[in-house]
């Protein structure tokens, strides 16, 4: 099965344009646990822990650039909203009940079964789809309002490519919000060794460090791409109180804000 959607995947991914963001090993690696995603106590519980943070970082972000009040019921009510490398759909499942047009696509096609097998019964519409940001701007898909790259980009093969692929799939006055990992000591410390091989919140080998992005390597391929940063913020663990908080410190897990035009 993970051999054949990997060679769908890339096949997907390389049509037209001749290059690829796919890195077949990641897509293999995370279709192996796709069966884990809604798990809050598997292999994926760092995300559902650190899911709540990103969610309120982008919904705010959001509700600020577009003059929305953050405390209604459906604050991204009207705008659309594209979530690139979805997995199990942690993050397109609640973007949905703040009211966004959601579509969510990835690579693997065990992790948009996985997705869309927990939205069914929830009644959430949410358009999953097994695809690739270069299909996407390849089938001149309509640009979105919001774009969400979160913890994709340490897993691809391109970053540049990826992120100006992506940023293609931004509306003018539309807005990114990538998350993703720094490539420090500090993050090889914590995010790789102690994450996957003391504390084991992690499968070992989820990481690979020298695809960490430091924070002006994506702000470079992201002004490239006609971007603009507006926001900037680093998010940290604290391991007394158990939990995450947005902060300044970018030295392991940060995240962008980027606008369009």
């Amino acid at each position: 099965m993970a051999q054949t959607e990997l060679t769908s995947a890339q096949k997907d991914a390389t049509t037209r344009s001749g290059r690829t963001t796919i890195d077949p090993e990641e897509v293999r690696k995370f279709s192996a646990i796709a069966d884990e995603w809604w798990d809050p106590f598997g292999k994926f519980k760092p995300l559902h822990k650190f899911n709540p943070v990103r969610l309120a970082y982008i919904r705010d972000g959001a509700c600020a650039h577009f003059g929305r009040d953050r405390r209604a019921k459906a604050p991204l009510e009207g705008l659309s909203l594209l979530d690139i490398g979805c997995g199990g759909g942690l993050v397109a499942e609640p973007m949905r009940r703040l009211g966004a047009s959601v579509t969510a696509i990835d690579a693997s096609e065990r992790n948009v079964k996985t997705a869309m097998a927990h939205a069914a019964p929830l009644d959430l519409d949410i358009d999953y789809r097994a695809t690739t940001v270069e299909r996407l701007a390849e089938e001149n898909t309509a640009p979105f309002d919001i774009v969400l790259n979160l913890e994709v980009v340490e897993h691809v093969a391109d970053v540049d490519l990826f992120l100006q692929t992506s940023a293609s799939l931004v509306k003018p006055g539309g807005i990114m919000v990538m998350a993703t990992l720094n490539r420090t000591l500090k993050a090889l410390a914590l995010a790789k060794i102690g994450a996957e091989y003391i504390l084991r919140w992690l499968p070992a080998g989820t990481h690979d460090p020298r695809k960490f992005v430091k924070p002006e390597e994506a702000k470079s391929a992201l002004t490239n791409a006609g971007l603009t940063i507006t926001a900037e913020a680093g998010v940290s663990y604290n391991p007394l109180m158990d939990i995450w908080r947005i902060g300044d410190d970018v030295s392991v897990n940060y995240m962008l804000t980027a606008v369009k035009g």
